[in-house]
């Protein structure tokens, strides 16, 4: 039977300490690489604006 996690999801219970920690891991992992891509789209678009904005005036 699956258990229900604290974000409200559900997914099989681990095992052991180890393999806890180890899909904590990779969630903190997934969520840090999500707000890097968004955080480098963020600055580039910003960047690619003022570049457009020296051409046109």
């Amino acid at each position: 039977m699956k258990e229900e996690n604290s974000t409200g999801g559900t997914c099989e219970p681990c095992k052991t300490f180890g393999e806890k920690c180890s899909h904590v891991v990779k969630k903190q992992r997934a969520k840090f690489y999500i707000l890097g891509r968004c955080i480098a789209m963020l600055v580039c678009g910003r960047e690619r604006d003022r570049d457009r904005d020296r051409v046109s005036i």
